[in-house]
């Protein structure tokens, strides 16, 4: 007799088995191949509508580049929301990070110190962000998207007091020069991504510290019982979120030369869009690295192809969110049938 047919009711007609291409595209190698060739297909659309402007080698190489960035806080926001968390204050503590750090270069304060005071200054800001929202949420008890959300007003606030709203140029002996440097052609920025999301997917599948992840993600409470301090393991989520911001702040003052209140602005909106459309769950427990890695190389391809058509970046807006929201009924609907 089949499990479908045990557990049934009596009298109800059988549950229909799920195909073997559905429960394929509900599994890691499907989603990751299903992006695989979305991104192949808008590479596509890029070369017909753009031509040699968009196969342009320095065209590639900026996609990269500004894929970075977003790339790194996507990498931290899979843990927090695989974690069953969000974060809606991962841009203003990149631009409060960012500011804090050109400050201490623009007053002199740095003059006689190594560059890498400069970078430290903005790990330790980001991490202290990180640290206050994961104490209020798992010892204050208030909910993510509230806790979150008054760190992104107090946040940007204090980065524009800092910074007056004037956007300070970093001129730091060696700073720039190393983050705008190429190894075999690769760009150290895009190389510092890469080991941030090689790092992530260690971590996350490779580590006690993943599998408490999924574990707290999954079921706070069977996690508690299971022995995990999953308040001590809330904090360090984002904290470790925070840091990530904090890298991301270094690697946006090098590519631009600046530290600005501006930084960041919608970075939320991309990180969580980028991991949702990578396969994570919202509702956490399930979570993957390389669909983010993915899901970050389709939003900026698709952003630069719509720069290179002159569209506008409503338009831009407007199509990440039906995005998204495709992908978040796809999810739905292949995880209900890869469960039938």
């Amino acid at each position: 007799m089949s499990e479908d047919t045990a557990t049934a009711p009596a009298g109800a007609p059988p549950r229909p088995r799920a195909s073997g291409v559905t429960t394929f595209l509900a599994s890691a190698p499907g989603r990751n191949t299903g992006l695989v060739v979305a991104l192949v297909l808008l590479c596509l659309v890029g070369v017909a509508t753009a031509g040699d402007r968009f196969a342009d080698l320095d065209n590639v190489l900026t996609i990269l580049r500004l894929a970075s960035v977003i790339g790194v806080v996507s990498v931290g926001m899979t843990f927090v929301v695989t974690g069953g968390g969000i974060d809606l204050s991962v841009g203003a503590i990149v631009a409060l990070a960012s500011v804090w750090a050109t400050t201490l270069a623009t007053q002199g304060m740095a003059n006689n110190s190594h560059w890498l005071v400069v970078v430290f200054t903005a790990l330790a800001v980001g991490a202290g962000c990180g640290v206050v929202n994961g104490v209020l949420i798992a010892y204050g008890r208030i909910v993510a998207f509230i806790a979150t959300l008054a760190m992104l007003a107090a946040a940007r606030g204090l980065a524009e007091i800092i910074s007056n709203r004037r956007t300070q140029i970093v001129n730091v002996p060696g700073f720039t020069a190393f983050f705008d440097a190429s190894v075999l052609g690769v760009p150290v920025l895009v190389l510092i991504f890469a080991v941030v999301a090689a790092a992530g997917w260690v971590l996350l599948n490779r580590t006690t510290f993943g599998r408490r992840t999924f574990a707290v993600g999954g079921n706070p409470e069977a996690a508690r019982l299971a022995g995990i301090d999953v308040r001590r393991h809330t904090v360090l989520l984002y904290t470790l979120l925070g840091v990530l911001c904090g890298i991301a702040a270094v690697m946006l003052i090098a590519r631009t030369t600046t530290g600005s209140s501006t930084h960041g602005y919608l970075y939320e909106l991309d990180a969580i869009a980028a991991v949702v459309i990578g396969g994570t769950l919202l509702s956490g427990g399930r979570g993957t690295i390389a669909g983010t890695v993915f899901g970050v190389l389709i939003f900026t391809t698709l952003s630069n192809v719509f720069t290179l058509n002159n569209l506008s970046i409503s338009a831009q807006a407007v199509a990440k969110g039906a995005i998204i929201v495709v992908a978040v009924l796809l999810q739905q609907r292949l995880a209900r049938r890869s469960t039938a």
